[in-house]
């Protein structure tokens, strides 16, 4: 009888316990897992882009564009990022904006400017990933 009443406190603490975690997983800021996403959906758009053979110029400055957008988000959403993560963060700005500026009109042209922003990318994830 004892140990059958220490089984159903075990199992009941255990739910609690449970309920407990999965609430605090929950209520975690889903914000930077969202900036990454999409800035990564825009990255891919223009990977496939390249990959078809697909590169207007319009379409591509659209696809910088967004990710110049997200990448100005960084600081806000990363608010207690470390030093280095801040300066890679500038350092992925600054890349995106030359991009942006070049306007790439075709697929080299295009893999060229990303180049350094899959490189800062590449670093960051990385050290912080």
């Amino acid at each position: 009888m004892r140990a059958a009443l220490l089984i159903v406190l075990g199992l009941a603490i255990g739910i609690i316990g449970t309920v407990f975690a999965m609430r605090a997983l929950s209520e975690r800021n889903p914000v930077p897992q969202a900036l990454m996403v999409t800035m990564s959906f825009h990255r891919h758009q223009l990977q496939q882009a390249v990959k078809g053979q697909h590169c207007d110029a319009a379409a591509n400055l659209d696809q910088l564009q967004h990710m110049q957008m997200i990448a100005a988000d960084i600081p806000a959403v990363f608010r207690d990022a470390p030093q280095p993560f801040n300066d890679l963060a500038t350092r992925l700005r600054t890349e995106l904006k030359t991009a942006a500026q070049s306007a790439p009109v075709d697929c080299p042209a295009l893999t060229a400017a990303l180049k350094p922003v899959d490189q800062v990318c590449q670093q960051c994830h990385q050290q912080y990933r």
